[in-house]
């Protein structure tokens, strides 16, 4: 059985080993031992700390196979960009020029680099190991960290973003970073993507402050402005599935797209409800209730800290849900309990 919880702080080695196999161009997981740890302890004080504010902790969840206690994933919701680390997009500019005497239109698009200290909800650095994947486990893996948006909205912002990482080809070489941060940098893509989440300092030293004329880059470049790698594909589907759209702002390192929704209007959180444990959820199968009560997939997470998520069926009994006893096991939870229930 798969659950999806928050971080502990004893799971440090363990998630050390999990992010180590992640690709190169996955930024916020291209980090160091000690960043880790800073993360996870942030993480730990941010699901218990008692105001609700958006004040940019990072909420680190990972997923576990109970079967084996390992841990096949991770993702992560940051409930604030900016702040003391700015956040850095390159905007999209598009300007159309007549020209009289020649009787010519023509659209000008430029790259500016923009800079956000009080930005929005940001969800990434999911990770799953590649022998869970397409069984379900991603779905559940980025599905629950809405679920925590809707139980605890005062702790995030108006909108929530995700940056999509960007195309690369076979070999790990970015066109997009060839044509404009290597310039630049005198770094390869890999280091830049790492230290841009050690101290983004660098960005405000070296970037250019003009904007690029895109009709000035190569062609493979251009191409790929706003594509994403072949393994974020199934993301950025689920993530439009859910009501986020392309904005026009792209990554500066790979040229990946930030896609955006206003929180509430996500479809996950819209149709998470809180709900009391029925009494009969700790006896016999869905399949004893009578016919026309509502049963379906969904999952299901706890209400309070310690987070935990699972997938399973459940009945609508009222305003009550039942669950499979291995569902309540794996949640802690007992009747008359309170948890959260997304309909799939």
């Amino acid at each position: 059985m798969m659950i999806v919880r928050e971080v502990a702080l004893e799971d440090l080695d363990a998630l050390w080993d999990l992010i180590e196999q992640a690709n190169a161009g996955m930024t916020s997981l291209n980090i160091d031992k000690e960043q880790l740890a800073d993360r996870v302890e942030r993480s730990h004080f941010a699901f218990r700390r008692l105001t609700e504010r958006a004040g940019g902790a990072p909420y680190v969840f990972v997923m576990q196979d109970l079967e084996n206690g390992s841990l096949a994933g991770t993702s992560c919701i940051f409930s604030k960009t900016g702040g003391f680390e700015p956040f850095y997009a390159y905007r999209i500019v598009k300007e159309t020029n007549y020209c009289d005497l020649l009787k010519q239109t023509h659209e000008i698009r430029t790259l500016q680099l923009v800079k956000t200290h009080n930005g929005p909800t940001e969800i990434g650095s999911l990770f799953l190991l590649p022998e869970y994947r397409g069984r379900g486990c991603g779905k559940l893996l980025s599905m629950s960290r809405f679920a925590y948006i809707a139980a605890h909205p005062k702790r995030f912002a108006s909108q929530t973003i995700a940056e999509m990482r960007g195309f690369l080809k076979p070999n790990g070489v970015s066109p997009f970073w060839e044509a404009i941060g290597s310039h630049f940098f005198k770094i390869d893509f890999p280091r830049a993507d790492s230290l841009s989440m050690i101290d983004k300092q660098f960005i405000e030293d070296l970037m250019p402050k003009y904007p690029i004329y895109l009709e000035l880059l190569p062609e493979e470049a251009v191409a790929v402005i706003g594509q994403v790698h072949d393994q974020t594909k199934p993301a950025l589907a689920m993530l439009e599935s859910q009501g986020f759209v392309r904005t026009d702002q792209i990554d500066i390192f790979d040229g990946g797209p930030v896609v955006k929704c206003e929180t509430q209007s996500i479809v996950a959180v819209q149709v998470s409800r809180e709900y009391l444990v029925s009494k009969e959820s700790s006896i016999g199968t869905w399949r004893d209730y009578p016919q026309g009560l509502f049963c379906a997939k969904a999952i299901v997470t706890t209400s309070r800290s310690p987070f935990v998520a699972v997938q399973c069926d459940i009945v609508m009994i009222d305003n009550r849900v039942w669950m499979e006893h291995f569902a309540m096991k794996a949640l802690r939870v007992q009747s008359d309990d309170t948890v959260w229930v997304m309909k799939q």
